[in-house]
């Protein structure tokens, strides 16, 4: 029985340790010292698809705060009903099924998993080359990418982001934390 438990405890701690985040979201260099699969993962991505690290960070950051498998809240009917989840925004970059299927099939990547660092980076600058291509969205610019990144390239093109004070609070934020991360990688000789 003693056997059974400790196998048991290890495969619950193995299962969640991959998912949880950093220790100091604030850092970016003691986050890729504590991650450094984190910065390989970014480094790839922005190799592929241009996306610098820090933008990838920011984006990462605002999404899910680093949490692997993070999940958008529960819907509820009649108040206490579970019904089901907001949106089917999944993982580290919180792509939605639709789009990570594109992505997976634009890419050939076809056993890509919300829950890997790797392909999450990947998913992010592709989706951000994307924008970039069709909206001619930098892709140093944080805060643009991830009005394009939350509301849809499409959505985007519509303007449906200018109606939503939140959002382009959002965005700024996240402007000004790829900017921090940049920074910061910088001084610790990362980037």
């Amino acid at each position: 029985m003693n056997r059974y438990l400790r196998l048991g405890a290890m495969l619950l701690l193995v299962s969640c340790g991959g998912h949880t985040p950093p220790r100091n979201l604030d850092n970016a260099c003691a986050m890729t010292d504590e991650r450094p699969e984190y910065l390989s993962a970014m480094r790839s991505a922005e190799a592929r698809w241009g996306v610098p690290v820090h933008v990838q960070m920011a984006t990462i950051y605002q999404e899910s705060k680093f949490v692997g498998n993070a999940k958008t809240p529960r819907k509820f009917f009649l108040g206490f009903i579970p019904a089901g989840r907001v949106t089917s925004a999944y993982g580290f970059s919180q792509a939605i099924d639709g789009s990570w299927d594109d992505y997976r099939e634009a890419t050939g990547n076809y056993g890509a998993s919300r829950t890997s660092i790797d392909d999450a980076a990947d998913f992010i600058g592709w989706y951000m080359d994307q924008a970039s291509q069709r909206l001619g969205l930098s892709k140093f610019d944080a805060g643009s990418q991830y009005l394009a990144y939350h509301e849809g390239i499409g959505g985007y093109q519509r303007g449906s982001h200018n109606g939503k004070a939140w959002l382009m609070r959002t965005s700024a934020s996240v402007n000004q934390r790829a900017e921090r991360y940049r920074g910061q990688l910088i001084a610790c000789g990362k980037i």
